[in-house]
């Protein structure tokens, strides 16, 4: 399967997005289709062997509307460039249809507001000169018409294809009142001068403009909750001085290529990542973690595109180039995360598709039982447009993607990573927080406090042995020891058999000895004595620190202990999800001791310790089998499978890459206060989200009825059709407006 993300152009409502998704849905190679009205963004995962990228782009510009291939080094111009085009389009119109129609109601309307008593022209009296007075407004009216013409050429296409939207109710509307206007004009050439009062003429013209101006200002307000990719975006540098044959030649960031050497001078930006080779500086990294703390660099230290050099010169070799640096891959998260849908967004999905073939058939119910009821087909008439024009089905499809946008966008500003509406949704039902210890409590990087060694075999033998055996580990723990023997100055010896057994330790051969080293369960299995030194053991791991057994040809020579700090956000943290009434465990293969120490210095609920890596996962099962919703945080690939079976996985940004595919969030400053963070945005979201659902349901439960006549059926009025078109604007405006309230989101700390 393949995925492929398009840019929709001419969607003017959430049926469109629906209609976009049935038509790709039905193509044979299609798995899934995701179409989200708001970012203009369709994501489909397709069978390449069936189907190819131009055949669904074909389908979808045959269904009216137009797709873009997304490349993300150009996007953000031509996007941006595309929309400010739009946006200039749309007032343009707006402008000249308000021009036209300030003097079209002006005629219309003046003569009937007596306490203003506007003064009208003797020749376009409606009295003494009717056909005069609807010729003028024809003629005002034309160039709205033409202003609008969108919604009819998109309306009735739309018809004719059996998909109508909300261009489709705003042409018949509008069409009604123009073609009843036009049937009175040519009763009037006939001398039936009472038809001078069927004139709606500027019913139609103001209904155009409102929704223009509404347009309009969706549209501003639609670029605005995509300014946090745009920021991301803007960020690297165009250029990079590369050094060339000892010169410093001047490329395009789009030259630059893996293993380039690139200089860097102080105020200029990192252009691509890579790997410092020559000086040393401090990095300013906020764009890509959130802090705004300067990092220390210097030859060997990793550096990411955008961040900046603050205070030295620095050479380095490019390692990630283009679309793979780190930020081009968080931007890519970023987009992906904001086309998502959130599983909330199902209902209003649903009833966006068929919102516009119910309103038809209410409108022309409505109007035909006030005609039987002994109504004019003037009364009528008013009744369909209002109808007609009242309902739209945008506010309901702008109500969840636009929170989803500025909410995702958000925690990317704090260095917090959300990977999709569905994510973000589940976030603020977590319960219960899973925390691995090394790496995440602490800061991962532990070092041997003591070594006890009993036989014939002394401290220092013992300490180079064990870094011999451990040298090339990715294990912490192994990295500690090796790290040890070299500040001893101790020699790396040779290895003639190495075997690592997961959740035990290591089986190594050194100058001829069988060494073992690990924990108390490797030592067990191979029936090894622990007894000289199990007491020596229980003190060591009381104190928090993790005793690792060494035994050489089967028998016990010692014990290597090594502690690990806890950072100093964990007990933050875990108070501050107490607060929230979230229960915290911490998941180890470290013995209980240890892990029970380290769970008291930070107020952890729940210990789960001496956990192989394969069972971690089995632990959030059962976790989750309580009736929990679980989050999981880690780091390592051993966590990989626990972040993916839990119902939310959090990947520490520090951590590998394993870990952040598997996980649906990524804290990038590997800092625990994200995690309550990430909760508190997730909540603050979807409370957002339900507010925009509420009032976009209750504008239309409760306006369409008016529209229909309600009111007036018990001595009330009945709802202008140009009232109908400012409520409808306006009901737009007002969800947008709402969900870039979350832009002022700032976690309680």
């Amino acid at each position: 399967m393949q995925k492929e993300n398009l840019q929709i152009v001419g969607m003017s409502c959430a049926a469109c997005a629906s209609r976009i998704e049935k038509v790709v849905g039905r193509l044979d190679g299609i798995s899934a289709v995701s179409v989200n009205f708001a970012s203009e963004k369709l994501v489909a995962d397709y069978d390449p062997k069936k189907i190819t990228l131009p055949d669904i782009k074909n389908a979808i510009e045959k269904a009216g509307y137009e797709a873009l291939e997304i490349k993300t080094k150009i996007t953000m111009d031509q996007d941006k460039i595309r929309k400010e085009k739009e946006i200039k389009v749309l007032w343009t119109k707006f402008i000249v249809s308000a021009v036209c129609c300030v003097p079209l109601l002006y005629l219309a309307m003046g003569s009937m507001i007596w306490w203003l008593r506007f003064p009208i022209p003797d020749l376009l009296m409606p009295m003494q000169y009717p056909l005069n007075y609807a010729l003028v407004q024809i003629a005002l009216l034309i160039p709205i018409l033409i202003a609008g013409n969108k919604f009819y050429s998109v309306g009735f296409k739309a018809i004719v294809g059996r998909s109508p939207n909300m261009d489709s109710l705003i042409a018949m509307g509008t069409s009604a009142a123009v073609i009843y206007s036009l049937y009175s004009t040519y009763r009037i050439t006939q001398g039936d001068f009472i038809y001078m009062n069927d004139l709606y003429f500027e019913t139609a013209g103001v209904i155009i403009t409102l929704i223009l101006l509404g347009k309009s200002l969706e549209a501003v307000s639609k670029g605005k909750t995509s300014e946090a990719i745009k920021k991301l975006m803007g960020l690297a540098p165009k250029t990079a001085v590369v050094i060339k044959d000892g010169k410093e030649v001047n490329l395009p960031i789009e030259e630059v290529e893996v293993d380039d050497i690139i200089l860097v001078k102080p105020g200029e930006k990192i252009p691509v990542d890579g790997i410092v080779v020559q000086g040393h500086t401090s990095i300013d990294e906020a764009m890509l973690t959130g802090e705004s703390i300067p990092v220390e660099k210097k030859e060997g230290d990793k550096v990411f595109a955008a961040s900046l050099n603050k205070n030295g010169s620095i050479q380095f070799k490019a390692t990630k180039v283009g679309s793979d640096t780190a930020l081009a891959q968080i931007i890519k998260l970023v987009e992906e995360a904001q086309g998502t849908k959130a599983p909330i967004a199902q209902t209003a999905d649903i009833v966006s598709g068929y919102f516009v073939p119910i309103i038809f058939a209410i409108a022309v119910i409505a109007s035909a039982a006030w005609l039987i009821s002994g109504q004019t087909a003037v009364f009528a008439l008013t009744i369909f447009i209002s109808i007609l024009v009242i309902a739209c089905p945008c506010a309901l499809g702008l109500a969840t993607p636009t929170a989803i946008m500025v909410g995702t966008g958000k925690g990317a500003e704090y260095g917090i990573l959300i990977k999709g509406g569905e994510a973000l949704e589940t976030t603020h039902k977590i319960n219960t927080i899973v925390f691995d210890k090394t790496g995440t409590i602490t800061e991962g990087n532990p070092e041997v406090t003591d070594i006890l060694a009993i036989g014939e075999i002394g401290q220092q033998k013992l300490l180079q042995i064990a870094a011999s055996a451990e040298k090339g580990s990715e294990h912490p723990l192994g990295e500690a020891i090796v790290r040890g023997a070299e500040k001893e100055n101790l020699d790396i010896l040779p290895l003639e058999h190495f075997e690592a057994i997961p959740g035990y330790g290591i089986e190594v051969e050194v100058e001829g000895r069988k060494v073992l080293l690990g924990n108390e369960k490797l030592m067990r299995n191979k029936e090894i004595s622990l007894a000289k030194l199990e007491a020596e053991s229980n003190r060591l791991a009381v104190e928090g620190k993790t005793p690792m057994y060494i035994a050489v040809n089967n028998e016990l020579a010692g014990i290597i202990a090594v502690a690990d700090v806890v950072k100093e956000s964990s007990a933050k943290a875990i108070k501050k999800l107490h607060e929230m009434g979230i229960e915290v465990a911490m998941i180890t293969g470290d013995n209980k001791r240890t892990a029970e120490t380290i769970a008291k210095q930070v107020g952890i609920d729940r210990v789960l310790a001496e956990v192989l890596p394969q069972d971690k996962s089995n632990e959030v099962k059962k976790l989750q089998a309580e009736g929990k919703k679980v989050s999981m945080v880690g780091d390592g690939i051993n966590d990989a499978p626990a972040l993916a079976q839990a119902d939310i996985g959090i990947a520490i940004g520090s951590g590998t890459d394993v870990a952040m595919e598997s996980a649906d969030i990524v804290l990038m400053k590997s800092d625990l206060m994200d995690v309550p963070t990430a909760i508190q945005l997730s909540k603050s979201t979807i409370r957002n989200i339900k507010q925009n659902l509420f009032w976009a349901f209750g504008y239309n439960v409760l306006g369409i009825p008016v529209a229909a006549g309600l009111l007036y059926a018990f001595g009330g009025p009945t709802l202008n059709p140009i009232f109908a078109a400012a409520a409808m604007s306006l009901s737009s405006v007002s969800v947008l407006t709402n969900a870039l309230r979350l832009k002022g989101f700032k976690p309680y700390r």
